[in-house]
């Protein structure tokens, strides 16, 4: 059975407060993007084994489909052993989901391959114990969240009549450091309001509230960030924690770019 991941995008991002159990109160708008891995589980009669084409995915003990895959066989000792292979083709680390995209599809691809029949909101359970945004990919619609990502509120929102450029220039941000170094607070502004508003005004509403950091320890991602706005982006920023920036453009805009040849780059056509 194969079922192919998709990656998100953040449309802004506020760091509310620091919790008691150590995370923080967030506020964004996860948006999918037709940009996917590959995942394959097949029945195995030895043991599980997991492997990795394309981007690594890291070692397997560490994979997070691994991990969804023990995470369930804790509680469904009846499921066999299985190979899994991952073709990787969403940039690792780059604020784009797609390794928590790739855990809560193999939550999925398991209860219907081997007729697990788990309740969605037991789904939802599981994968928030691999990670705070995994359960967004079990809607992957667009979606309003808060918590720690976790609790989700579909909007209608839509991005057709627009192409999205994501650049990735290969520069690891430690998310914890990023966390670390921010100072909680709610915005003037908040995420709801402003996502209603015409995209045109996004520019000057809707932030990235660790973009700041970020571009003060890499001020090549401010400069990414800078050549879309001179190319006519609509709306600019930082996904996540980065270091991917992605630009919103008209779609019948013709853009040309040149970028470092280390950087990764596509154009994605949304939903």
């Amino acid at each position: 059975m194969i079922l192919f991941p998709n990656c998100k995008i953040n449309l802004g991002l506020n760091i509310l407060q620091k919790r008691e159990d150590g995370y923080h109160n967030i506020e964004t708008v996860f948006f999918p993007l037709p940009f996917y891995d590959a995942l394959e589980a097949v029945t195995s009669d030895i043991k599980t084994i997991f492997t990795n084409t394309g981007i690594s995915g890291g070692n397997a003990a560490d994979n997070l489909c691994m991990k969804a895959y023990q995470l369930l066989k804790s509680d469904y000792s009846h499921l066999p052993e299985i190979k899994i292979h991952l073709h990787k083709t969403i940039p690792v680390g780059a604020g784009l989901g797609g390794g928590s995209a790739d855990a809560a599809f193999t939550i999925l691809l398991l209860n219907q391959k081997y007729n697990l029949h788990i309740p969605e909101k037991k789904l939802f359970e599981y994968a928030l114990l691999l990670g705070s945004d995994c359960p967004y990919f079990l809607l992957n619609k667009p979606a309003f969240a808060t918590g720690r990502g976790e609790i989700l509120e579909e909007i209608n929102l839509s991005l057709s009549g627009y192409k999205i450029l994501i650049v990735t220039p290969g520069i690891h941000i430690s998310t914890k450091e990023l966390f670390a170094e921010i100072s909680p607070s709610f915005p003037p502004k908040r995420i709801r309001q402003i996502i209603l508003q015409p995209i045109q005004t996004w520019k000057n509403d809707l932030v990235n509230d660790f973009e700041m950091i970020a571009f003060s320890k890499y001020p090549s991602l401010q400069k990414i960030k800078e050549n879309m706005y001179e190319a006519n982006a609509v709306y600019a920023s930082m996904t996540g924690t980065g270091s991917t920036i992605f630009g919103i453009f008209n779609a019948n805009e013709k853009i040309d770019f040149n970028f470092e040849k280390e950087y990764f780059h596509k154009w994605i056509y949304p939903f």
